[in-house]
């Protein structure tokens, strides 16, 4: 049960300009997580600025950053993250396999050298308080400056939604 009642109506004027931009973005649905922060309208709005651009934006690949999100999620338990990302994962070419294996991936020979890079960032990030000059460095090998702020902000923003889905104890969607 969450912790603040969710929005039930998509027409409260609180959140309807962000139901509506995700309508026509071909996404069904209202997430749970957003009925909840549209308590605060003006934080909605900010938080849907920078997530969105995060996934549509972006220049580095989405499966990599799909399984730096599945990663985080599962580090922090945040169940309600990984069931909306495993689908998006999937659908951005992460094997099932590769899904499957993220516990042990340290251990496991399904990940490319990139992949490994990334993961390990997703570790790091999300444990916290960041990523060290060794995965700096490392993902210094595979990916240019640019994709590297990409790929910091993306598990660092995660990371907060995962810390979001536990305070406010966000349910999944029935």
């Amino acid at each position: 049960m969450p912790r603040i009642p969710l929005i039930a109506d998509n027409a409260d004027p609180r959140i309807a300009s962000v139901y509506e931009a995700l309508q026509a973005g071909g996404h069904k649905g209202f997430p749970n997580l957003y009925r909840l922060i549209g308590h605060a309208p003006a934080m909605l709005k900010a938080w849907t600025q920078f997530a969105w651009p995060l996934r549509t934006e972006a220049k580095t690949s989405r499966a990599l950053r799909e399984l730096m999100i599945l990663r985080g999620a599962q580090i922090m338990g945040a169940d309600y993250e990984w069931t909306h990302h495993a689908p998006m994962a999937r659908a951005a070419g992460v094997s099932q396999d590769k899904i499957d294996g993220l516990q042990d991936w340290k251990g496991s020979q399904l990940y490319s050298l990139e992949e490994r890079a990334v993961l390990r960032l997703a570790d790091e990030i999300t444990h916290g308080p960041g990523a060290s000059e060794a995965a700096m460095s490392e993902a210094r090998g595979h990916f240019s400056e640019s994709d590297i702020v990409e790929l910091v902000l993306t598990s660092s923003f995660y990371a907060c939604v995962g810390r979001v889905l536990h305070s406010l104890d966000v349910p999944l969607e029935k």
